[in-house]
């Protein structure tokens, strides 16, 4: 079929196979050409696998220091006349590049907070693996059903306490408006948003792992969050996603109890603001990225999620001398570059100007457009795009 990108809103309704699999291939080439990660880890489970930094952390593990890896997701194949989405064509076309370098790769796809998939997942390490050194948790979800009470919890986006007015852009057209976004109506927003995006279901995750005997001696487990500029912190950092966001943070001292015995340790990685699918749907995040990715760029410090994640693995994680630099809440910091002062100066000042007359001029708004169709396989030269192309792709190892 002819693969076209359809959208509604801040979600593409199509992805292309090949235009996936050149991504996952550009991710790869990228990680090789930095060389080795001395030291770094060789069984590696990640969960949330399919996209964004979860993506991006089995290629740095796999093509960064050999691991195998398995990866967990929920993705939808390909039907006849109908794509499969972005994070299953990510999948298949790294398991076929894994397998050409002679690398494990065997992925689970299902509900990663449900107890089947987590009794899958071990069963699968004990089977091929015996044991993982790393576990990465980078689920990004709206919605969570609690395996142990079947409850159902949908996150919401919303300040707390008042209001909320700032300005926004429409990527798709570089209309630049203001948009108000209402606080939550009650506290349940708060602890539905916890119950999805917090600390609770890695913790799950870590207990079941350790409980079963799959952890490695000195096995390591990062989850990933986000600050962000002070701009954004209404609706980001002190609305109810920061409150998950703590919550996921919180948990690092009790993962660490658990793991003590077996001299394991856990951490959480601040990452730069990034186009994934996450963040597109976040109000004043897009035009916030468009003119951070302006400044960086300019400043030759833009990092994109695999230039993260590799310096994360290999700059944090798997250092030379075995010390992990971390802030004074014990987080790991690869927003560094972002958060730098005369970055967020500069990203201050623009975001005064932006109007939708300057926008092209002030912001990188066509870079934010192109990652973001390029992380459904589309916007990538050398691929004819009218043309006829395989939608059913397997993944290898499902």
């Amino acid at each position: 079929m002819i693969i076209q990108p359809r959208t509604r809103g801040f979600i593409c309704l199509t992805s292309h196979p090949e235009g996936t699999a050149q991504n996952i291939k550009n991710q790869i080439e990228y990680v090789k050409s930095k060389g080795e990660i001395a030291n770094g880890p060789k069984k590696v489970l990640v969960i949330g696998a399919s996209t964004g930094f979860g993506i991006a952390s089995r290629i740095s593990a796999a093509f960064g220091s050999g691991a195998a890896t398995i990866g967990v997701f929920f993705e939808k194949p390909a039907a006849e006349g109908k794509p499969g989405t972005a994070g299953w064509y990510n999948t298949a076309a790294f398991e076929k590049q894994a397998q050409e370098a002679g690398l494990y790769a065997k992925s689970i796809n299902g509900d990663a907070f449900s107890d089947e998939i987590k009794k899958q997942t071990i069963e699968l390490i004990k089977q091929d693996l015996g044991q993982v050194d790393l576990v990465i948790y980078s689920l990004a979800s709206p919605r969570r059903t609690h395996p142990k009470t079947g409850v159902a919890y949908a996150s919401v986006l919303k300040p707390i306490d008042v209001p909320f007015t700032n300005k926004t852009v429409d990527f798709h057209t570089g209309v630049v408006s203001d948009i108000t976004i209402n606080p939550i109506d009650n506290e349940e927003d708060i602890s539905n948003t916890v119950a999805v995006m917090g600390g609770e279901d890695w913790k799950f995750w870590m207990e079941d792992l350790k409980e079963a005997g799959v952890l490695a001696d000195g096995a390591k487990t990062v989850a990933y969050s986000y600050i962000g500029p002070e701009l954004t912190f209404p609706i980001y950092r002190n609305g109810t996603i920061g409150r998950a966001k703590d919550d996921l943070e919180g948990t690092v001292p009790a993962i660490n109890a658990l793991l003590k015995d077996i001299n394991g340790i856990s951490y959480v990685s601040v990452n730069k603001a990034l186009v994934t699918q996450s963040s597109s749907a976040i109000p004043v995040v897009p035009l916030y990225i468009s003119l951070l990715y302006k400044v960086m760029k300019e400043k030759g410090i833009h990092e994109g999620t695999i230039e993260q994640m590799q310096r994360l693995f290999s700059e944090r994680l798997y250092t030379a001398d075995g010390q992990v630099q971390l802030d004074e809440k014990g987080r790991i910091r690869v927003d560094d570059l972002e958060m730098r002062a005369d970055v967020q100066a500069e990203v201050a000042a623009l975001w005064e100007q932006a109007c939708t007359e300057n926008l092209s001029e002030i912001s990188d708004i066509q870079g934010y457009r192109d990652e973001f169709f390029n992380l459904f396989g589309f916007n990538f030269d050398g691929i004819d795009y009218n043309a006829d192309t395989n939608e059913l792709v397997n993944i290898p190892s499902i």
